[in-house]
C-alpha cells in the first residue's frame, strides 16, 4: 500500500481541486485581459534592485526539487548536504566579483550572447545548443523527474505516468494562461514552502523532545560537514575538487541564474543581490536539511530516502493542510517545467531555427515550430525523466548532483579560461564546447546507466566517486584547452573589453567579508562530532 496516499483525506484532496480549479481561472482570466500587452522588458529595464536580484537567484535554485533532494540526503548522512549551500559562498563571490563586472559592461543579455562578442558566432551558435541541451536536461527532465517522484508518492502510480501527469499539467496551465498566474503567485507560494519547512522542523522537534534528543537519537557523523577520504557517500576530497566544476557552470553561467545580474540596475546592486543569496543560503540547514535528519529520528525504517520530506508532511501535518502543501509544490513544479519548456522553445526557435536554418521565418511559421519543439520536449523529458529513475544505488540528491557534474566541465572551463587567460583561442573554446561536451556526457552515461556502480552499495572497484569523475573530465578539457590554444596557428583571441571595467563599492566588500566569517563559524561548529 502506498503510505502516502493512506494519510490524505477527501479533504486534502478537495482542497487539491478547488486550489488547481482556482489557478485555472485566475489564468484564464488573466491571459485575455493581457492577451495583447506587450511584454519586452527581458531584462526589466535594467532596474532590479538587491533584493529583488537575491529573492530571484534564490526562488531560482531552491523549489520543490530542493526539498525533496535537501531531505534526501539528511535523513541518509545528516548535515553534509550544508556544503552545496555553504560552500557555494566562494562560487557567488567569484559571481560578484569576477564575471559580474564583464558581463555588466559587456551589455549582454545572455551568455552565448556574452561568448559571441569574445569569439564570434560559431561560439555563440554551439554554447546555444548546448544551453539547449543543459535547459533540457537540468531544468526539465529533472524538475519532471522531481515532481514525477513527489506525484508517484502521493498516487501510487509509476514514474511513467506520474510524469505524463505533470506535462499535461503544465500543458493544460500554457494552453489557460495558467502560467502566468502561477508566476503571479509564484513568489507568496515560495513564501508558503518555506514557512512550511520551518514548520516541519518546529513541530518534528517538539516531537522529538528537542535538539538535545535529536542528536542522541542520530549518528554523530550526521553533525559533520566533512566527512573523511575514505566515506563513501561524500569523502572531503571528492567535494573540494569536484563541487567547484558544478558550482563554476551553475552560479557562474547558467543563463537561469544569471539573468537577474544582468538586469541590474548598476554593478553595485548586482553585486549585493549575489551577496543576498549567500546570506540565505545560509539558513539552508533549518528549512531544508533539518526535517530529513528528523524524519531519520522519527521514522528510522523508512524505505526509501527520497519519501522522507512527505513522510514528514503526512504524519505531522493536519488533514487538509496537507493538501495544500501538496497542491503548492505541485503548482511550483508545473510552472517549473512550463518556464523550462518556453525556455526550450524560445531558445530552439530563435537561436537555432531563425538564426541557422530560416532566417526569413515568418511569426506564423515560428510559433508552429516553438509547439514542435514543446511537443518534442515533452516526449523528450518524460522518456529522460524515466532513465533517471532507472539510476541505481544514488539518493535523490546524489542523482541530481551527478547530473549537473557531467553538463558542467565543458562551461567551466571555457568561461574560466576566457576570462583568466587572454591567449584561450576560439577554436579551442569551440572544440570543448562541442567534442567536450560529447565526451562530458558519454562518460556520464557509461557512470549512471551502461556501467553503473553496485546499486545496493554504491560501491564500484574501479568508478571514482562522481564528483571526483567531474573533476577529472574538468582536468582533461582545461588541459585540452590550453593545448589547442598553444598549437592554435589562426590564434583568434577573445575581444577582450576595452573599457575599464566597474570598481567594486567598498560597502560591497565588507558584506562579502562578513558572510565569509559566517561561513567559517559554520564549518567550525559543524565538525568534530
Amino acid at each position: 500500500m502506498n503510505k502516502i496516499y493512506d494519510k490524505l483525506t477527501q479533504l486534502d484532496f478537495a482542497i487539491v481541486a478547488i486550489y488547481l480549479i482556482a489557478l485555472l481561472v485566475i489564468g484564464y482570466v488573466a491571459s485575455f485581459r493581457n492577451k495583447k500587452k506587450d511584454e519586452t522588458l527581458f531584462m526589466a529595464g535594467n532596474s532590479l534592485n538587491w533584493y529583488n536580484i537575491g529573492f530571484n537567484m534564490w526562488g531560482t535554485n531552491v523549489g520543490p526539487s530542493s526539498l525533496l533532494a535537501f531531505a534526501s540526503i539528511g535523513f541518509s548522512a545528516g548535515i553534509v548536504g550544508g556544503n552545496f549551500e555553504w560552500y557555494a559562498f566562494v562560487f557567488l563571490l567569484l559571481l560578484a566579483m569576477v564575471f559580474a563586472p564583464r558581463y555588466i559592461a559587456s551589455k549582454v543579455t545572455t551568455m552565448p550572447e556574452f561568448m559571441g562578442k569574445r569569439y564570434g558566432k560559431s561560439t555563440q551558435d554551439i554554447l546555444a545548443g548546448y544551453a539547449l541541451i543543459k535547459i533540457l536536461i537540468s531544468w526539465l527532465s529533472l524538475g519532471l523527474f522531481s515532481g514525477g517522484i513527489l506525484v508517484r508518492q502521493i498516487l501510487g502510480i509509476p514514474m511513467w505516468q506520474s510524469t505524463i501527469v505533470l506535462v499535461a499539467f503544465s500543458g493544460l496551465f500554457t494552453y489557460m494562461g495558467g502560467l502566468k498566474a502561477i508566476a503571479k503567485v509564484n513568489v507568496f507560494q515560495m513564501i508558503l514552502l518555506i514557512i512550511v519547512s520551518l514548520a516541519l522542523t518546529f513541530i518534528g522537534l517538539q516531537k522529538l523532545g528537542g535538539i538535545t534528543a535529536l542528536i542522541d537519537k542520530t549518528p554523530g557523523h550526521f553533525w559533520n560537514l566533512i566527512h573523511p577520504a575514505s566515506d563513501p557517500g561524500y569523502p572531503w576530497h571528492a567535494l573540494l575538487l569536484g563541487y567547484p566544476v558544478s558550482a563554476v557552470a551553475f552560479f557562474c553561467t547558467d543563463q537561469s541564474m544569471v539573468q537577474s545580474v544582468l538586469g541590474a540596475k548598476n554593478l553595485k546592486q548586482g553585486q549585493l543581490g549575489v551577496n543576498f543569496i549567500g546570506w540565505l543560503k545560509v539558513l539552508a540547514l533549518p528549512m531544508f536539511i533539518l526535517p530529513g535528519i528528523l524524519c531519520f529520528a522519527l521514522y528510522p525504517n523508512l524505505a526509501d530516502d527520497k519519501l522522507a520530506y512527505m513522510t514528514m508532511v503526512t504524519n505531522l501535518f493536519p488533514a487538509g493542510l496537507n493538501g495544500l502543501v501538496i497542491c503548492v509544490l505541485i503548482a511550483v513544479l508545473v510552472a517549473t517545467i512550463g518556464s523550462s519548456l518556453n525556455a526550450l522553445s524560445t531558445v530552439f526557435t530563435k537561436d537555432i531555427y531563425v538564426n541557422n536554418i530560416n532566417p526569413q521565418a515568418t511569426v506564423k511559421q515560428q510559433i508552429n515550430v516553438g509547439r514542435y519543439t514543446v511537443i518534442a520536449g515533452c516526449v523528450m523529458a518524460v522518456l529522460m525523466a524515466i532513465a533517471f529513475d532507472n539510476i541505481k544505488g544514488k539518493t535523490l540528491f546524489d542523482i541530481f548532483q551527478s547530473i549537473l557534474g557531467y553538463l558542467a566541465p565543458p562551461l567551466a572551463v571555457t568561461f574560466l579560461l576566457s576570462v583568466f587567460w587572454k591567449r584561450t583561442t576560439k577554436l579551442a573554446v569551440n572544440i570543448i564546447l562541442s567534442a567536450g561536451s560529447a565526451f562530458s556526457l558519454f562518460v556520464g552515461m557509461l557512470n549512471l546507466w551502461i556501467l553503473p556502480p553496485d546499486a545496493k552499495t554504491g560501491e564500484n572497484t574501479w568508478w571514482p566517486h562522481y564528483f571526483l569523475i567531474s573533476f577529472y573530465i574538468f582536468v582533461i578539457l582545461f588541459a585540452a584547452a590550453i593545448i589547442i590554444s598553444l598549437v592554435d596557428k589562426n590564434k583568434v583571441t577573445a575581444a577582450i573589453e576595452t573599457a575599464p571595467l566597474p570598481k567594486t563599492d567598498r560597502q560591497v566588500k565588507i558584506l562579502f567579508v562578513l558572510l565569509g566569517l559566517v561561513i567559517l563559524s559554520l564549518y567550525i561548529i559543524f565538525n568534530g562530532h
